[in-house]
């Protein structure tokens, strides 16, 4: 049997808050981002989050520099990245 994984070991991941514009759905945002190495977290009047490993993070600040989703704020803690776009926490499923 292995090793417990610790918090130390795990893979690292930044948040990433876009604004968007000309997207209905989270569908035709996803297939837009979908040859980029993220995870649509969440999307909300013009705005969304992207979870996204800690290794591929430069690569994606260049590519959502310019284009219809322009990173705006980034953080490896997802509440002060939804504290930074005024996205409140949706409800906890239960």
């Amino acid at each position: 049997m292995g090793r417990k994984l610790t918090k130390a070991l795990r893979g690292k991941r930044r948040w990433v808050g876009c604004f968007h514009e000309g997207f209905n759905s989270r569908n035709e945002l996803k297939v837009y981002l979908e040859d980029l190495p993220i995870r649509l977290f969440d999307m909300v009047d013009g705005k969304c989050i992207l979870q996204v490993k800690l290794e591929d993070y430069s690569q994606l600040k260049q590519s959502l520099s310019k284009g219809r989703v322009i990173s705006q704020t980034s953080s490896g803690k997802i509440r002060l990245v939804r504290q930074r776009l005024n996205i409140d926490r949706p409800p906890r499923k239960r």
